[in-house]
């Protein structure tokens, strides 16, 4: 009984008319939107209707300025209003590092190819002249920027959507999901039942509770958010820009002849957490005067003329917020066929356009066409759960939302949590410990009598000569890093070795004690993981990932894997701790703490097996992720401390030294390692890369992407990633702009400073023609620096090649 439909999408607000609308232009038509009141009645009604486009994330910034070229035609199209004023925006800098800030986003938007200028106050001031410009350096300007009448953008899409065959269900409220195994197969609704192949859940702020129905995690909470909107100002010119102070935590925009004026405080509220009450609709919370009454105060400060303008209404209206301010979206790893698009943070209206279209290809095509892992579902974790942990990152993350975005930044609420057995024991040892994924990891160590103070900055960390000792040792000495925060799975049973050389780009045809690294990738040939696989029996798989990836590569593989029962999928992190031996005399130390042979000729490069570190079993893999000699001895947890233990006591004769995150991120420069979602994603090839030496042809085995792979290698890449240096010594903060003779030609995905080369190093991707030159420039806060571009790793200690 019920009804059946292609496509379900739970939530009739910007973001689920979207999805419809897009689905239908991609010729999905059977498509149903369920809201329980009026469209738009959760958060789209009533939000201020601001539309920004620059993110840090190039593809994030893509897919807002599809909004932007949404909403400049859907008038048109629709017939529906939709207030859309491509007026451009203005944000404002009153101190030197927010400057700072405000020069590395306009090199990041010449990167992106967004038009940004950098404005004098005066200039400012003539395109906003109700501001007062106490305190103002100067500005940054984005033209392209607007607002909306977030009401009307959401009813012209859902027009569309209709003329394209959706249907929407109003007034009905959604109470569960009907599954099988791991399929949502029909949703349940007080009127009906709906089957679907699809599922979406668009619920806003009640999107967690719709995701906990279908057992999917979705971590946000509600939020109150508070905005005025004044009387009407005599004089206000129609085309005025909207603008951001953040170091007044205020924003403004125009309202017919009006004047919005919202900030977002150091103080949030928490608004029902457990649950959003089933009656609550297109409605608004009570104005909470006393609350905004600071924000009041500096927007008198910087507009003047308010203390003169009666206030014709304060909204207070709940949003969704998340744990780190990014939106979420993408299929759930815990379902095959329901996907999120929701926790906006007050930026649903920026985001609906572009986050519709995205949503709509990844069910459609299995894919969105950007690489979106900035806003992916799978970048969360299990501690996530915890409703405790959601409410006070998110609340940290809502107080931050203006703050200045320092590099190397941590947070401080949720810690410490995921704690390895050496956590208290590197402590007292000056480790000064950062948080990736939940995990407490040492980013560098303080020696004694140091402060393990970091001040926020822009200019070189305090940290800086701690690391570069660090970076010393492992270059000429040894060292143990712990990395137990690697994300860790197994692979079992009598089809994991079909299965994984099916989605491995590398040939994982090798006898036990073997390891590969090598990459999955998609259809195209894009690469979705970049891990290592260690094969320690025939069907007994062991692979190793960066700590934040762990459930996107699991989902990677679960996808893919059969159901009949041949393969078992595990999530292992928990039960191993990792010490990564390192450094030229790793071998005379893990000689004396072990009876087993791990001579070049007993244990070289590129195998695995178990062997006995004192008294403990360890699992040993020859390999590191620094370019020097070394293993990842990956540990029962209980036998942690006590491997630590034997291995720095033997160390002594060697000056063996603790390192952490900070030198490991150095050394990968030196020798060209790629990091996933930064230098290698979805959208590179392993050919782009400069990694088809993983790309394994010779055997019959059909792999996952081998046909676009192979057609790819019939021809020179596109783009290829290249290494420069740079002249000058230059902090890098990532999305710097590549260019050759005053030309764009790329975007930097990762950079830092070597301290065995002693420079600046960078990566990026350029155009392959323009990949045969040497010197180039690269855009740092605006200005140019001279750049060389090499061929071969900066730092080989097999060639003894060390560029200085």
């Amino acid at each position: 009984m019920g009804i059946h439909t292609r496509v379900a999408i739970v939530g009739g607000g910007i973001v689920g008319c979207s999805i419809a609308y897009h689905l239908t232009k991609l010729g999905w038509s059977d498509v149903v939107v369920i809201e329980k009141g009026e469209l738009t009645s959760g958060s789209t009604w009533h939000a201020a209707g601001l539309v920004g486009q620059l993110r840090s994330s190039r593809n994030v910034t893509r897919m807002l300025q599809h909004s932007v070229d949404l909403y400049r035609r859907l008038e048109a199209e629709t017939g529906q209003a939709t207030g859309w004023k491509e007026v451009g925006s203005l944000r404002l800098a009153c101190s030197e590092d927010r400057m700072i800030e405000l020069r590395k986003a306009a090199t990041t938007a010449k990167s992106f190819g967004l038009a940004m200028h950098l404005l004098s106050p005066v200039e400012a001031q003539a395109l906003f002249p109700l501001m007062s410009l106490d305190g103002v350096l100067g500005a940054a300007y984005l033209p392209t920027d607007g607002y909306a009448d977030p009401s009307g953008i959401a009813q012209a899409l859902a027009i569309g959507a209709r003329a394209g065959g959706a249907v929407f269900r109003r007034f009905e409220r959604v109470l569960g999901f009907r599954t099988e195994g791991r399929r949502v197969t029909a949703v349940e609704t007080d009127q009906t039942v709906i089957h679907a192949e699809y599922v979406v859940n668009a619920a806003g702020m009640w999107a967690r509770e719709i995701g906990l129905m279908a057992g999917v995690m979705v971590p946000l909470i509600p939020t109150m958010h508070q905005y005025m909107i004044t009387e009407k100002i005599e004089g206000i010119p129609p085309d005025l820009p909207t603008m951001r102070d953040p170091d007044n935590l205020i924003y403004y925009k125009a309202d017919v002849g009006a004047l919005v004026m919202g900030g977002y405080e150091h103080n949030p509220i928490p608004w029902s957490v457990r649950g959003v009450p089933k009656d609550f609709g297109q409605q608004l919370l009570p104005p909470n005067f006393a609350h905004f009454e600071p924000i009041a105060e500096r927007a008198v400060m910087r507009t003047p003329m308010l203390q003169d303008v009666g206030v014709r209404e304060l909204i207070n209206g709940p949003e969704a917020f998340t744990t780190d301010g990014h939106f979420i979206m993408g299929r759930a790893p815990e379902r095959e066929n329901f996907f999120v698009a929701a926790g906006f943070n007050a930026h649903g209206i920026a985001a609906g356009g572009g986050a519709g279209k995205m949503l709509a290809e990844w069910i459609v095509e299995g894919s969105p066409s950007l690489d979106l892992w900035p806003v992916d579902i799978r970048r969360f974790g299990p501690y996530h759960r915890s409703l405790r942990y959601v409410t006070e990152r998110t609340l940290e993350l809502y107080a931050k939302h203006y703050s200045i975005a320092w590099p190397h930044e941590e947070h401080a609420s949720g810690r410490p949590m995921r704690r390895s057995p050496l956590y208290a024991t590197l402590k007292a040892k000056g480790a000064v410990y950062g948080s990736k994924f939940g995990f407490e990891r040492p980013n560098w160590f303080a020696p004694q009598g140091h402060s393990n103070n970091e001040t926020p900055t822009f200019g070189r960390p305090a940290s800086f000569p701690h690391v570069a000792a660090e970076c010393k040792a492992i270059r000429e000495q040894v060292a143990l890093i712990d990395q137990s925060s690697f994300s860790k799975i197994e692979v079992r049973g009598s089809g994991a070795f079909d299965l994984l050389q099916y989605l491995a780009a590398n040939n994982l045809r090798k006898p036990p004690g073997r390891l590969t690294y090598t990459q999955l990738c998609n259809a195209r040939g894009g690469i979705e993981c970049d891990l290592t696989i260690s094969r320690f029996a025939d069907d007994l798989f062991y692979i190793t990932t960066g700590t934040a990836f762990g459930t996107h590569d699991k989902d990677w593989i679960q996808r893919h894997a059969p159901t009949d029962g041949s393969v078992q999928i595990v999530d292992v992190t928990t039960q191993y701790a990792v010490i990564n031996l390192c450094g030229p005399h790793a071998r005379d130390v893990l000689a004396q703490v072990t009876d087993d042979d791990v001579s070049h000729e007993g244990f070289a490069f590129g195998h695995c097996r178990e062997i006995f570190v004192g008294y403990a079993p360890v699992r040993a893999l020859r390999v590191t992720y620094v370019g020097e000699l070394g293993w990842e001895l990956h540990i029962p947890i209980e036998c942690a401390l006590h491997v630590y233990e034997q291995l720095w006591q033997a160390g002594q004769a060697y000056g063996i030294v603790d390192a952490g995150y900070y030198a490991i991120e150095s050394l990968r420069l030196e020798k060209g390692y790629r990091y996933w979602s930064s230098d290698i994603t979805p959208d590179y090839t392993p050919f782009e890369a400069g990694l088809g030496f993983c790309v394994h042809f010779k055997t019959p085995d059909d792999f996952l992407g081998r046909k676009a792979l192979e057609e790819a290698a019939k021809h020179p890449p596109r783009r290829t990633l290249c290494c420069f240096t740079l002249a000058e010594d230059v902090e890098l903060f990532g999305g710097e702009t590549i260019c050759y003779q005053g030309d764009v030609i790329g975007v930097l995905s990762s950079g830092g400073y070597g301290h065995s080369i002693q420079k600046v190093i960078a990566y990026g991707y350029i155009p392959t023609e323009y990949a045969s030159h040497s010197n180039y420039e690269i855009i740092v806060l605006g200005d140019p620096i001279p750049a060389t571009r090499h061929d071969a790793a900066l730092y080989d200690p097999q060639r003894t090649q060390i560029l200085r």
